[in-house]
Parts: C-alpha cells; sequence; structure tokens
C-alpha cells in the first residue's frame, strides 16, 4: 500500500469521482473552476451507453461527480459540452465514426463536463505539463482511495497515447479518465485511458501491464475549443520581467488596459481597477502558454500607444523577451499560434527524427518524438545557438515547408505563412527568416541521380499466367541500410503481395511512408503487370489502399545485360538535354522501333502509344536500347493520349515523374464519370539512372548512381 506524498496536495483538489447507476465507473480533474476533463467512455459508462458509442449526450444527460478529498458527501452534476465530445474512433481524423468489431479506438476518447453548479470551497483545477522528462507518475482509481494508488514510469511517447509501465499496485477498471500526476513537476501530464491486459491474466500480470495515457500535446490537438490550462507557478526571472514591465507599461491605466485584454484571451476574470503589474504578472504565469499571450497583449498595446518604434521601448522590449525565456522556457507560441500549427501539421509528412537531427545538430542526444507534433513542440524548449536569429522552433517549420513543397504539397504555403507571422511576433526580422530558408532549401532536383525518401524494393517472380506470384521485399534508405525484410516462397495473390508490401511501410520504413518509392522488379516479360491497380482488400483500415494512388509505384527491369549498359550511360549522361521520344503504333515493328531508337541516341525518356498486343515488344526494344523510362497508357494509344502524357512531362524533372504520375492516376479515381481520363491505366518503367544497388544487382557494371 502506497502512502500520500506531502506534494500531491494539488491533485486530491483538483481530483473527481465519476458515478454510474451501479457505482463509480472512472475518474476526471478539475481544469477550470466549472469545467472537467475525463474521457469519453467514462461518461458512456456513467450514462448506461456502450463505451464506443459516438453520439453527442444530450443535455438532459447528467453525469453524477464527487470531490472525495473536498467535499466527500456532496455530489455534483455535469453535462457534456458538445463542442468538446471526441468519442473514441480508430482514425486519426475527427468524424471517422464508431470503432469497428476487433479495431483499437487509439484516437479520441475525451470530454469535457460543465458543472452544473459551483465546485466546493478548497477545490482548484489542476495544474498541467508535458510529459517528456520521464518522471514516475501517479493515479488514483475511481473513488480516489490513496489505498488503490497506482505507480507508474513513461516507457514511450507513441502518438497520440502515452505507454507506461506500472511498477506498483494493481490495474483494475476505474483508473480511466483520471489525472496522471507528476510528483517532481506536481503538475498533471495526462489522463489515463487504457490498459493492456491479458485474456484471464491474474494479479501479478495484471500489475506489470501496460498503462496508457493521453498526454497534454494531445489533449490540446484533440480539443482545439479549450480554454488554457493551468500550469505550476513560476520562480525563477519573476522579478526582473516585473521590473520590465513597470518600465515599459508606466501608469495605472496602460496595466489595466492589457490586463482587462490578456484576462479576455484566457477566458479569466479581470481585476479591474485594482490591477496591477504583479497582478498581470500572475495572471500569465497561472495557465499553459500565458507568457507568449502576455507578450502578445504587450506588444499590441506599445504599437496602440505608438511608442513601439522609439529607441527605449525597443530596447526595453527586448529585455523583455529574454527575460520571458526564463520564467517561460518551455512555451513560446500563444495557445492560438500552437493549435494553427498542430492543424498544418496534420496535412504534413515529414520524418521527425530527421528533423530533429537537422535542427539540433549540436545536441549530445535527440529528443524522441513520435510525430511533428511533439517535436515541434519538444523545440520550443530550445533557444538558438550563439550567432543564430532563427530559433530551432521557427527552423524546424521552414524545413518542413520546404519538404511539403518539394512534393507538392499546398500546405506548405499556409507553413511559411505561419513562419512569418510568428516571426515577427517573436522579434525575427523578415530578412533572417528570408536567408535561412534560402540557406537550407535544396538544390533543384535536376539531377539524374537524385533520389527522395526511402526505397521499398519488390523482386517480383510472376507464375504463368501471371495471377500468382513469390516475392521477397528488400528496404534501401539514403542512410545505408539495404536488407531484405521480407521473403515470400510459395504462391500467392497481389493482394497479399500488397499486404506484404503494406506491412514493410508500417514497420521497417523509418521516414514517413508517404515518402517512399515502391520499385517492383520484373523480368522484360512481365514488365506490362499493371501493379499499380493493385489493391489491399479484406481490411477496412486498408480497404482504400491502392499502390499506385497511395504512393509513388514504378515497373524496373530485373535483367539489364553488359550489352544495353553502354547505351544506358549514355543515355543518362543526356537526360537533361534530351527530349522524349514518342513510339507510336508505326514502331510496333521490332526493327522500327529498333531504328527509331538507335536513331535517337540521347532520347532517355520514351512515350509509347501503341496497342496493347505490340506493348511488350516495344518495352523490350527500349530496354535493349537503354532507356530509362516509359511512359504509356495500356488501353488508349491514339495521338490525343500521345499529346497528353508529353505535356504530363513538360517544366518537371526525371525525379519528380513517379510522383507526377502518382497525382494523376489519384486525380482520374477522384473523377469517376471521366472515364477517358488519361490517369486511368497508366503506367511506368522508371528504369533509372538509380536503378538499384547491390545486392540486387551485384556484378561490377551494375547499373548503380552513375
Amino acid at each position: 500500500m502506497l502512502p500520500t506524498h506531502h506534494d500531491d496536495a494539488a491533485l486530491r483538489r483538483s481530483f473527481i469521482s465519476v458515478l454510474g447507476p451501479d457505482g463509480f465507473v472512472g475518474a476526471a480533474v478539475l481544469i477550470r473552476d466549472s469545467l472537467v476533463l475525463t474521457c469519453a467512455h467514462v461518461v458512456n459508462a456513467a450514462l448506461g451507453r456502450d463505451d464506443f458509442e459516438t453520439s453527442t449526450p444530450g443535455p438532459d444527460k447528467v453525469i453524477r461527480l464527487r470531490m472525495p478529498h473536498v467535499d466527500r458527501d456532496r455530489e455534483l452534476t455535469g453535462r457534456v459540452d458538445h463542442t468538446m465530445w471526441r468519442p473514441p474512433r480508430p482514425h486519426a481524423s475527427a468524424g471517422s465514426g464508431a470503432s469497428a468489431a476487433g479495431r483499437l479506438p487509439y484516437f479520441g476518447d475525451l470530454a469535457v463536463l460543465r458543472l452544473g453548479e459551483p465546485a466546493p470551497d478548497g477545490a482548484e483545477p489542476a495544474p498541467f505539463l508535458p510529459e517528456r522528462d520521464g518522471h514516475e507518475v501517479t493515479a488514483l482509481w475511481a473513488s480516489g482511495n490513496t489505498l488503490t494508488t497506482l505507480r507508474a514510469l513513461p516507457r514511450a511517447v507513441a502518438e497520440p497515447w502515452v505507454v507506461l509501465d506500472v511498477v506498483a499496485g494493481s490495474l483494475v477498471g476505474g483508473y480511466s479518465g483520471g489525472p496522471l500526476w507528476d510528483r517532481d513537476r506536481e503538475a498533471v501530464v495526462g489522463i489515463v485511458v487504457a490498459a493492456h491486459v491479458t485474456s484471464g491474466a491474474g494479479e501479478a500480470s495484471a500489475s506489470a501491464a501496460p498503462l496508457y495515457a493521453i498526454g497534454l500535446p494531445t489533449i490540446e490537438a484533440e480539443l482545439p475549443e479549450l480554454p488554457p490550462l493551468a500550469v505550476p507557478m513560476a520562480g525563477q526571472g519573476r522579478q526582473q520581467m516585473l521590473a520590465v514591465l513597470e518600465q515599459l507599461l508606466p501608469g495605472s491605466q496602460s496595466v489595466r488596459k492589457c490586463e482587462e485584454r490578456l484576462a479576455a484571451k484566457l477566458c479569466r476574470e479581470s481585476a479591474g481597477g485594482a490591477a496591477d503589474c504583479y497582478r498581470l504578472l500572475a495572471l500569465a504565469l497561472s495557465v499553459r502558454r500565458g507568457i507568449p499571450e502576455l507578450l502578445d497583449v504587450v506588444r499590441d498595446h506599445l504599437a496602440d500607444t505608438g511608442i513601439s518604434e522609439s529607441p527605449a521601448t525597443r530596447w526595453l522590449w527586448e529585455q523583455l523577451l529574454s527575460v520571458a525565456r526564463v520564467v517561460s522556457k518551455r512555451d513560446v507560441l500563444t495557445t492560438q499560434q500552437r493549435r494553427d500549427l498542430v492543424g498544418l501539421l496534420a496535412h504534413c509528412h515529414a520524418d521527425p527524427a530527421d528533423l530533429l537531427r537537422s535542427v539540433l545538430p549540436y545536441a549530445d542526444e535527440l529528443p524522441r518524438a513520435s510525430g511533428l507534433v511533439e517535436a515541434t513542440d519538444l523545440l520550443e524548449g530550445y533557444d538558438p545557438v550563439a550567432g543564430r536569429l532563427m530559433p530551432p522552433l521557427l527552423q524546424a517549420v521552414v524545413k518542413i515547408a520546404l519538404t511539403e513543397g518539394s512534393v507538392g504539397n499546398a500546405v506548405a504555403r499556409d507553413l511559411d505563412a505561419w513562419v512569418t507571422r510568428v516571426a515577427l511576433r517573436l522579434g525575427v526580422p523578415e530578412a533572417a527568416v528570408a536567408q535561412f530558408r534560402e540557406d537550407v532549401r535544396p538544390a533543384p532536383r535536376d539531377s539524374p541521380s537524385a533520389v527522395v525518401g526511402p526505397r521499398v524494393q519488390v523482386e517480383l517472380l510472376p507464375l504463368a499466367p501471371g495471377h500468382r506470384f513469390t516475392f521477397q521485399i528488400w528496404v534501401w534508405d539514403a542512410e545505408g541500410r539495404h536488407e531484405v525484410v521480407l521473403v515470400q516462397d510459395s504462391e500467392v495473390s497481389s493482394e497479399q503481395v500488397v499486404d506484404g508490401i503494406r506491412r514493410v511501410l508500417r514497420n521497417e520504413v523509418q521516414e514517413h511512408v508517404d515518402q517512399a518509392l515502391v520499385e517492383f522488379f520484373v523480368a522484360p516479360a512481365w514488365l506490362r503487370l499493371d501493379v499499380d491497380t493493385w489493391k489491399l482488400a479484406g481490411n477496412e483500415d486498408d480497404s482504400d489502399f491502392l499502390l499506385g494512388i497511395s504512393r509513388r509505384v514504378v515497373l524496373r527491369s530485373s535483367s539489364r545485360t553488359r550489352e544495353t549498359y553502354s547505351g544506358w550511360k549514355r543515355r543518362t549522361k543526356a537526360l537533361l538535354s534530351s527530349q522524349p521520344l514518342v513510339l507510336d503504333h508505326r514502331s510496333a515493328d521490332p526493327t522500327v522501333a529498333q531504328a527509331r531508337l538507335e536513331a535517337t541516341p540521347d532520347a532517355g525518356i520514351v512515350i509509347m502509344c501503341c496497342e496493347q498486343q505490340h506493348q511488350n515488344r516495344v518495352l523490350r526494344q527500349c530496354l535493349q536500347a537503354g532507356v530509362h523510362t516509359v511512359l504509356w497508357h495500356r488501353q488508349n494509344h491514339d495521338t490525343e493520349t500521345a499529346k497528353r502524357l508529353l505535356d504530363l512531362l513538360k517544366g518537371i524533372g526525371h525525379a519528380d515523374i513517379p510522383e507526377t504520375v502518382r497525382l494523376e492516376r489519384a486525380r482520374a479515381l477522384v473523377d469517376p464519370d471521366c472515364l477517358t481520363h488519361h490517369g486511368r491505366r497508366l503506367s511506368l518503367l522508371y528504369d533509372g539512372p538509380d536503378h538499384r544497388p547491390p545486392p540486387l544487382a551485384p556484378d561490377a557494371w551494375a547499373l548503380t548512381q552513375p
């Protein structure tokens, strides 16, 4: 049995028990004088509904609550705030519906209740901090009885949940919705959401089972309407900040205006005529991201009064920014700035580990981050290195924007606009942002050897007539990894090939899977396999996983010869200056195709437009001539199709062709009424210049990057 810790008083003053028809069903935590945070499935249980019910409880549905450590005998009531109801769901996007049988609801499962009457005297909203330091945490069972306290150690942050190992206490139902309390930092770092207990496990197994929690960054991302949460009161730098504020805001009128504006932004009650610099700072210190909000308010006030450009004011403002980083080391962004960024990052696919490595090259040990949201949250705690104006957070967002822009993601422009706005508020000159962006902007990808992202390489061995396959899958990345990760020796269908690729993308690819290039290596006789249209079926989550739509998929030949290598190398060197060659129905005869290819020895890209029965012969001629890339439509072969495919390749580099083709396939898919869209049944042989590295091609002359 675990004794009560003397620093747990703040936890007990905010702990709430949730009652159902037959007793305690879970816990909750007071986050404002009239707001309570818990899990949606706890609310469902309290109302006698199914745990995974998604419909919002109506205003007539009342949840019974108690605060056992403040007033054990008083029963409170709460109703769900419909704007902050997030039922459990199996997908990252909200509104994706209920969890199907066998699917785990790893997302959502949050609810905010509004109390019908004031909280009892002695109740206090809990302070919150992000979980990132690996400190031991405690949790209370639904009744709040300290004899049923759990102790746990964080194992990993696997967005959107935090995984913890229970080190003391028994893990049973009733902890859900309750606060996880970090005793060292005296703050709530998340709320308990689930536990993994093997069916039939005894008490010993239950004690060692993993515990899952929803961390603060996920809570804030899931509930953008949530008012700012309280934080532990800061101490260091407070007197310095008071001294600067008193000089920047002379006179009671300036202070009162700033205090009223800040109170309104933080949804707090203003002190009115009693406002002074001390109360203004205390108000900012009382909530998460309050210091950035204070800086925003003071900046706007100085601009409104017209004194922001005076030398004395500018000097004092720089002093205020400097001491603010001492008082609030972790928080740089205001609540709205952070929410805007989180919303944009939901559409981004940059790799968080690579991002941290590039932004913090001087760090002895990189922090772990499971996603871009967590990575940017961590970077708020880092100051710029000496001689650099750009803080690591802004550097990271600039890099994310460049990465997304390189693959045509429209969110890149919004990220750039966000950086411009925030940099202005942080005092970073616009010229510094522009210079940094140009310094880190990658060189134009017009080099024939450019490779973007990891590569999943499938050596495919079809069995006649081409409906069954054996295969092996390799993973190759720019850091030197190249190894076989999956081998299938028995005959399987195309769906099982796609399932294997999907598993490799999930389990083996370190970078974000959306950046991976899937390469099929097949013998020339099978180059017309429509692998880009293969689909993963039978699994609800993956039912829309269509290879050529979901990612860049290319065909490559597994049998280049020494005789074709010289032509391949010559066309590689001329790739930047040569024009695509069209081989139409007149080139269906192999001798004609050979003559056309010999007449244009520098052409590395061919547009093939001939009948289906002749396409394989023309593809063989292209391979023998050393052609790198062949683009064709498996069904249409008229003049108009050839013109459209030529237009498709205009103005893009060779390395961008796979993504361009993928986008055309996707456009055809979203336009089902247009049966003639040239994106339908579009195929790509993309056989160089980064053909394939050893060991797939072990000979000394093998087609590697020239």
